[in-house]
Order: C-alpha cells, then structure tokens, then sequence
C-alpha cells in the first residue's frame, strides 16, 4: 500500500442477515485500501476476508430453506428448467463478483451465496412510485439468471405480484414481520410524505406510509431504498413538491442503503443483495450508494467519451453528427454529473442503455435530478459547479477537442523526432 493510500474499516452495524448475537459474525467487516479520490476498492488480507465470508455462508446453510416450506425447488433445479447450465451461472457468479470489487477467488463463494438465498426473506413494500423499480425485475421477455435469482428469494410481500389483498395482505404482511424478525431484507420502492403523511395512505386500515416503513424497519437485517424516489425523492419531490415527499432515509432512523435510478437496473439491485449476503455490510459512496455499482461517472465509461475528447458533438438530435454517434453533451447529456454503471450493464438484455440509443443521460441516479438536471435536452454549462473554476461542463467542452487534437499533434512530432533520433540495427 503506498503512503498516498489510507486504511480503513467498514462500521460494523446491527443490520446483520445472520444471528447477530454471534461474536464470530458480528465482528464482519469489510477491509479495503483506498486511494485519495475514494475510488479503486481493493481489498486485502484477502485469505481472512475469504475465510470470514466462508463461515457467514456455512452459518447461513443451517437455516432452513424458505421454498422448501412452501415446496419449491433448489436453485440448481430451477437453473435446469430455464435451460441455464452449471457453466453459465459459474460465469454469472464471477461477473458479480469482479462487479462488487472482489478478486476470482470469491467467485465460488458467490455462486453459494444465491444458492443460498432461498435462506433470506424479503419484505418489499410499496410507496409513492410507478412501480417501474418493480418492472424492471419483473417485466423480462427473457430472464437472465439475475431475474432468476430474485425469483429464487423468499419474496414474503410483495403487493404487485401477489394475491392477497385488503385485510389479508395485511396479514401476511405481519406474518412475516414476526415470522422473521431480525432476519427480512427490507426493500422499498416509492417516495414517501413527511410531516403531511396523510398524503399517502395503505391497506384496508389506513395506515400512513410513513407507518407502515418505520413498522417493518424496526425489525429489518438490512434495508434498501430501491429507485431514486425512495434513494432521493425522486420526481415526487421535485418543485413544488405538494405531497412532501421525502426519501426513506428521512422517515426512519436506521441505516438505508440506497439502490437509484429511474429504474435502476436489476443487476444493481441483485448484486447489492448479493454483496449484503457475502458480507452483511458494504462500501457505501457519500450518498450511501454501493461503490461497486456507482463508482464511477457515465462520463468515464461511456462509449461515445471519445468523441467528447475529439470536440465531436451533436448539436442538435437528427443531425449528420447523431447520426455518426457523436458525443451527446450539447443536447442535454447529464453524464458528467451522473454516477452509475448504465454504460456496463446496459438494459434489456444487456442490448443497449439511453446513451447508445441516441438520447442523452438525464441523470436519474442523482438526488434531486428532477430539479437539478432539467431541462434534459440543454446543457448545464454553468449552472452546475464543477473543478473547472466554477465553470460547468461547457467552458470545455469548445475547447477540448483544440486542446486533445494540440497535445496529440505534439505527441506525434515529438515521436518523429524520437524515431528519426534512432537508427536502425
């Protein structure tokens, strides 16, 4: 580790998906060097960290299967029936696992964390949302594995896709609770008022949304706020907000880890799980975001960067530079603002994501983005602080292509030069 990295420990908290009476669980962390932008996770003492996820799985291996109390099938069983063979979900376990920052090693022992998620009872509630956090897990033409792993979950509450409703939704929804208590991932999807909580009522006794999240939080191993609306508000909290919707971090007073987008992709919400199983904890950014997933800005991984280092834009949609696939920023492109790995993990199916289909990053990932990146088709420019002296994006984006295309011909000369310097052997 070089002088110019520092050494940190991840808090331990009491959101543990195991017993978390159990001094040789309790005491997980997740160690890691750091380099001074906060970025480039890597993990040490990795034979000790192996070890310690190794003994949460074989922890969670002796509790009972949730699906075989309902008779369902083992995770190998279902793979079959989808046609998915042993070699295509071992290549899936290794994808996640190089996504969350872990060496190949763990790869095994991610594979056996899905395996095992049939041991970890999930209560997603709904607030003040689309639903479309929702659509995109369920609304699959053809399921990858990460659908399939979430399908694999115990999903003890969910009201778009089960059957019960009114009294006895309500019911099931305190069954798990006490069922399970201490043990249930909590997962909500939605924005919720604040202050004025009447503003959104569920179920057939009218209890405040607000209620029902500080009930189940209470009793929750873990919480995630799923999409930007429960992550930030999302576009129920944009001027003038009349409902006061807030997040779901400002409702309760337990940890939340926040999962956004405008949806977020299922990958991000199924490796975020997956990582909770392997570790019970995670790196979380300033915005309690997982690193893993939103490390890096749209910016640094898009497929059209170069462009914008090329001074190559769009200047308006339908133009021959559209149609070259020029860099989108002038009409509206958000992703120099924007953290996620939409570029990575693309959507439906992994065919393709907003920015190569020809329309701009909105930024739906950020807090308060309904806000702060509209209008969607008009460059920032100024208004948006950015390390160029104040001035936002566009102060450079005239001027990088001169500055590349000039710092790139002095490259080439002074190659020349070199070349011409040394003779041949």
């Amino acid at each position: 580790m070089s002088k110019h990295e520092t050494t940190h420990r991840m808090p331990h908290t009491n959101t543990m998906l195991l017993d978390s009476a159990s001094s040789d669980t309790a005491n997980i962390a997740l160690d890691y060097s750091q380099n001074p932008k906060g970025d480039n996770l890597t993990f040490h003492t990795k034979q000790s960290l192996f070890n310690k996820v190794k003994k949460r799985l074989d922890k969670l291996a002796k509790l009972p299967s949730l699906r075989d109390e309902k008779n369902g099938k083992d995770l190998k069983e279902v793979l079959q029936e989808k046609g998915i063979q042993r070699r295509d979900f071992m290549k899936w376990a290794a994808v996640v696992t190089a996504s969350i920052g872990l060496p190949a090693t763990f790869a095994p022992l991610t594979a056996r964390a899905a395996e095992l998620a049939d041991r970890v009872p999930i209560i997603w509630l709904h607030m003040a949302e689309c639903t479309g956090c929702s659509e995109s897990l369920l609304r699959s033409e053809d399921p990858g594995i990460d659908s399939i792993i979430f399908d694999y979950v115990s999903m003890e509450y969910h009201e778009t896709i089960m059957a019960a409703s009114g009294h006895q939704a309500e019911k099931s929804l305190e069954d798990a609770v006490k069922k399970y208590n201490g043990r249930y991932v909590m997962m909500v999807e939605g924005g919720i008022p604040k202050d004025t909580e009447y503003f959104l009522t569920i179920g057939a006794s009218g209890r405040t949304g607000a209620e029902e999240c500080r009930h189940v939080a209470e009793h929750a191993a873990a919480i995630f706020a799923i999409g930007t609306c429960s992550s930030f508000g999302g576009v129920q909290a944009a001027a003038p907000n009349p409902t006061n919707a807030h997040p779901l971090s400002d409702i309760i007073d337990k940890k939340v880890i926040n999962v956004p987008g405008c949806p977020p992709n299922e990958k991000n919400i199924v490796g975020t799980l997956m990582q909770h199983i392997l570790f019970g904890d995670m790196a979380l950014d300033a915005f309690h975001r997982p690193k893993w997933a939103y490390g890096h800005r749209i910016h640094d991984l898009c497929e059209r960067r170069g462009h914008f280092d090329a001074g190559e834009f769009v200047q308006h949609f339908g133009d021959e530079n559209a149609k070259n696939g020029y860099c989108l920023y002038k009409v509206g492109c958000k992703g120099p603002y924007t953290f996620n790995n939409c570029s990575k993990l693309r959507f439906n199916s992994h065919t393709n994501w907003p920015i190569g289909a020809g329309h701009g990053c909105i930024g739906c990932s950020e807090p308060h983005f309904w806000d702060t990146m509209s209008p969607f088709e008009v460059p920032l420019g100024n208004r948006y602080q950015t390390a160029f002296r104040g001035a936002g994006a566009d102060h450079t984006a005239d001027r990088v292509g001169m500055v590349v295309l000039g710092a790139t011909a002095i490259g080439i000369a002074a190659h020349a030069m070199l070349s011409g310097a040394i003779k041949p052997k």
